[in-house]
């Protein structure tokens, strides 16, 4: 079992950033695949980001490369999604997800793929 807590959503303006939080805590962090979703109003959740336990494979949305980057600490039980850049279309509720595995370096990018979930944290970008 693990419990997740997000943190750092709030209301920016259009190319301004922020940086979300994930603190993890229950079994052993490293263990763990972790993932970055959103899910805006009447849409579906979505894919944002994944990390493998050992945090040297990543993968992202194309909409958000190269503005988006996840990245963990495994000694603080905490994953990050640095958003810079941020448009209008980001906004949405964005969730923590992980996943148990043996593989160090495998990412996930299905819904389905991950049995844990935070609570979500709102962010909002104003035009």
């Amino acid at each position: 079992q693990v419990q997740l807590v997000e943190s750092g959503g709030g209301l920016v303006q259009t190319g301004g950033s922020l940086r979300l939080s994930c603190l993890a805590s229950g079994r052993t962090f490293s263990t763990y695949v972790m993932g970055w979703f959103r899910q805006a109003p009447g849409k579906e959740r979505e894919f944002v980001a994944s990390i493998s336990r050992s945090g040297g494979s990543t993968y992202y949305l194309d909409a958000v490369k190269g503005r988006f980057t996840i990245s963990r600490d495994n000694a603080q039980n905490t994953v990050y999604l640095q958003m810079n850049s941020l448009k209008p279309e980001d906004t949405a509720v964005y969730y923590c997800a992980a996943r148990f595995t043996v593989s160090i370096d495998l990412t996930y990018r299905q819904t389905s793929a991950y049995g844990y979930w935070g609570q979500g944290t709102q962010v909002t970008v104003s035009s």
